[in-house]
């Protein structure tokens, strides 16, 4: 069954971004007249967007629940069970009772059908679209607009384990809402712990490797994507941002293979904060500090956009 999705827009509460749609021109890819593409790679919760979605952790002695916001977990999830206030807690990795039921898909009852019950990442993108811009739009939600308005291939690298198709309709509540002026020109959606996807593309059959590692492997998938697609060309440009330090770690050693492999094309990584963020360039035999500062105040999109690379 072919499913059409509705493209008809509302008028966004902050109509400041689609105003500005109307002003801007097109920009045409950085290395454009060399045959050069530049793709852009996003992680998503607290980075593009900031969702209320929790994630549950469980007292070793009584079973009781604990939620965490996604920030809280990237913060402090290292030391669960370990040390802290958090050491007499444990993670739970089943994907329907445990610590991030609420980052998968829930199977649905025919009467949940019946009365299109959604899945949690559409209802959480529509609660937060209630609120005002400041509150839901993360350090790279103006990079992810720049992006889309121009065209750029882009690819969602999250930690969630939802299936494609449902990150993409959780996207398009964006655009229908009038918070992008259209749906992005996708390369790849990995949502990396997605028991399929980790055992067909992202070569983890026994569901063993971290998230850091499974985004390791989605970026290199999604860098040869770009190249079957668009051409070998020395002139491309790869950037990925995400605010957890230790996937950045990672994503930055994935980054220096990638290099190797292909000298002449360039590698960025962006480590976005609260309000900042700092671009780091991957060379040959080191990297280099490419740029760092503050964040635009989102409700202000007039001001001067983070195109990162």
């Amino acid at each position: 069954m072919i499913k059409i999705r509705l493209k008809r827009k509302k008028v966004p509460l902050n109509q400041a971004q689609m105003e500005l749609s109307f002003q801007r021109p097109l920009e045409k890819d950085r290395n454009h007249h060399l045959g050069g593409r530049s793709f852009y790679f996003f992680d998503f919760d607290d980075n593009v967007a900031y969702l209320t979605t929790p994630i549950v952790i469980f007292n070793k002695k009584t079973g009781a629940e604990r939620t965490m916001s996604s920030g809280e977990w990237a913060s402090y999830h290292h030391t669960i069970g370990k040390e802290g206030p958090l050491k007499d807690y444990f993670i739970d990795y089943d994907d329907e009772h445990g610590t991030f039921r609420y980052f998968r898909d829930q199977k649905h009852t025919f009467i949940d059908k019946i009365v299109r019950k959604k899945q949690t990442f559409l209802s959480d993108i529509e609660k937060a679209l209630q609120q005002a811009d400041y509150s839901w739009k993360a350090p790279s939600w103006n990079c992810f607009y720049h992006a889309t308005y121009n065209h750029r291939p882009i690819s969602v690298i999250t930690a969630r384990g939802h299936q494609i198709e449902t990150i993409q309709d959780g996207i398009d509540v964006i655009v229908r809402n009038g918070h992008l002026p259209h749906g992005p020109n996708y390369l790849s959606v990995y949502p990396v712990t997605n028991p399929e996807i980790r055992k067909q593309e992202l070569n983890d059959p026994e569901l063993k490797l971290s998230v850091a590692d499974l985004k390791r492997e989605a970026i290199r998938n999604s860098v040869e994507k770009a190249i079957e697609k668009y051409g070998n060309n020395p002139h491309h440009r790869f950037g990925m941002s995400d605010d957890d330090p230790k996937n950045v770690e990672l994503i930055t050693t994935e980054m220096k293979e990638l290099k190797k492999i292909y000298p002449e094309m360039s590698f960025f990584v962006i480590q976005t904060f609260e309000d900042s963020y700092v671009k780091t360039e991957i060379l040959e035999q080191k990297t280099r500090n490419a740029g760092k500062g503050k964040l635009q105040n989102l409700t202000k999109p007039s001001q001067p956009q983070l195109k990162l690379f």
